[in-house]
């Protein structure tokens, strides 16, 4: 696994995912929050990459982004400079204070083992408040993975132009994980170039989820979204300690 995605590649990421791609399930986002949680201010984001769907959140949170990729959070300090952003890891990241909300995107689809997962959500637990929520968004479930090719198509300034296809697949269904190849055409001016990607994410069951969440020690259901994804609403009770 390389995940060159997130590193020399980040540069290209306002054309591979730009904020404007965000905006309905963002929106969709916000609504979960705003039903598990009402009076939520302040928002913690793990796993916050470009911060596209930061951009978003913001108008209703005060929001700080938790990345383990410095390109990454270049990219999101450009388009969220009122954020706070900070550097660590989903998996062991302790902040020392907590948010009314926690959000973790598809970023938790690199825990690809149950002690990772566990301790992104252990992560999320602690930064949040008795009484507040949190929200899971992978990709896939077990019942519900589909090998997929997508691609995608970017233009900027100055010349630079992106081309992408992905490729997902499970190689092998009696393990947690599925592989993701990324193919991309990178041009500036008149020079193009190649680059591949390989990214190995998790696949858990949606009862798995579900268990290891109560374990936690939230309380939790999912819902699918308009993608066909499980979105996992995670309450904290208010009576809750730790």
């Amino acid at each position: 696994m390389s995940l060159r995605l997130y590193q020399e590649l980040a540069v290209w990421w306002p054309l591979f995912s730009p904020p404007e791609d965000y905006a309905e399930e963002a929106a969709f986002f916000h609504q979960l929050l705003s039903e598990a949680a009402p009076d939520a201010r302040t928002l913690v984001e793990f796993g916050s990459g470009g911060g596209s769907n930061a951009f978003h959140l913001k108008a209703h949170y005060r929001m700080t982004l938790v990345d383990l990729s410095p390109e990454m959070l270049a990219v999101s300090r450009a388009i969220n400079p009122d954020c706070e952003h900070l550097a660590g890891d989903m998996r062991s990241t302790r902040l020392d204070r907590q948010f009314d909300a926690a959000f973790i995107h598809d970023a938790i689809d690199y825990m690809t083992t149950e002690a990772d997962l566990r301790q992104a959500m252990e992560t999320a637990f602690v930064h949040c408040k008795p009484g507040g929520a949190a929200l899971f968004v992978p990709d896939h479930v077990r019942e519900t993975f589909q090998p997929s090719t997508s691609h995608h198509a970017g233009d900027g300034e100055a010349g630079r132009a992106l081309r992408e296809m992905e490729w997902q697949y499970d190689p092998d269904t009696s393990d947690s994980t599925y592989v993701m190849h990324f193919a991309f055409l990178l041009r500036e001016g008149n020079e193009v170039h190649f680059e591949h990607d390989t990214h190995v994410c998790g696949l858990f069951s949606r009862s798995d989820w579900l268990r290891w969440l109560g374990e936690v020690g939230f309380q939790a259901g999912s819902v699918i979204d308009q993608y066909g994804r499980d979105v996992f609403v995670a309450k904290r009770p208010t009576n809750s300690n730790g």
